[in-house]
C-alpha cells in the first residue's frame, strides 16, 4: 500500500458504508439540517441518496467531510473517556 492511501482516512470506505453510518449516527431528520439536500429532506432512503451522491461532487464531498469530523470527534471522545473506564 503507497503513503497516500495509508493516510487517506476514506480508505477501503465505500459511499453506502459512509451514509449507513451517518443515519445511524444522526438519522436523516439531523442529516437533512446538516446537509440540506432534497434526498435527505424528502422521502429519504438509502438508494436515492447513493443516486444523487454519485452524481452529485459538491454534495459527496459535504457527505465525506461531515463522515470524517464525525469518525475524528468520535475518536477523541474515546481517548478521553478511555482512563475513566
Amino acid at each position: 500500500m503507497n503513503d497516500r492511501q495509508a493516510q487517506n482516512p476514506l480508505h477501503g470506505i465505500t459511499l453506502e458504508m459512509m451514509l449507513n453510518q451517518l443515519v445511524a449516527d444522526y438519522g436523516w431528520i439531523e442529516l437533512g439540517g446538516m446537509i440540506n439536500i432534497k434526498c435527505f429532506n424528502h422521502e429519504p432512503s438509502i438508494k436515492s441518496s447513493l443516486k444523487f451522491l454519485r452524481k452529485t461532487p459538491w454534495a459527496r464531498t459535504r457527505v465525506e467531510e461531515l463522515y470524517i469530523n464525525t469518525r475524528r470527534d468520535l475518536e477523541k471522545l474515546e481517548k478521553l473517556l478511555m482512563p475513566l473506564m
